[in-house]
């Protein structure tokens, strides 16, 4: 299988990922907790039905040192235990920003408020950051058919 439009060898879609890329690093390089980052991520992805980005960051995750079981329940995570609730607060406001269509009013005030109490102004800003960023390399490769499985850890910088 391949995709519909190399994604990185497109002079448009290349420097535009080039671009978004680079303003990801900011939202990375935040005070938010890497493991909190990779599993909104991974999230986001399950929402989107986005295998590359879903195979890319569990194998990141993996590979940074989360757990196989904390992974394998992402998309459980109202009934999983092994999320504290900072995390929990977190995958909340990925799920409302990533299905902003599904709800009159977008990211409702009580889960605002609920990742308020756990994040700074910082770790806020990284997390609407990360989410929308993640939301667009979702619909590019959904789009585009980009085949998913053969991702290795650190293949992109």
């Amino acid at each position: 299988m391949d995709a519909r439009v190399n994604l990185f060898g497109n002079p448009v879609t290349g420097k535009f990922l080039k671009h978004i890329v680079s303003a990801g690093k900011v939202a990375a390089d935040s005070t938010l907790p890497a493991a909190t980052q990779e599993l909104v991520k991974i999230r986001a992805s399950q929402i989107n039905g986005c295998a590359f980005c879903i195979d890319m960051h569990t194998k990141d995750a993996a590979k940074a040192g989360e757990s196989a079981t904390r992974l394998h329940l992402v998309a459980g995570w109202r009934e999983a235990t092994v999320f504290t609730e900072a995390e929990r607060a977190a995958l909340e406001l990925a799920e409302q920003g990533t299905r902003i269509a599904d709800a009159a009013g977008g990211v409702s005030d009580e889960v605002w408020t609920n990742a308020a109490k756990h994040y700074d102004e910082e770790q806020l800003g990284a997390l609407v950051s990360i989410i929308a960023l993640i939301n667009t390399f979702n619909r590019m490769n959904v789009m585009v058919q980009q085949p998913a499985g053969d991702y290795q850890p650190g293949q992109f910088g």
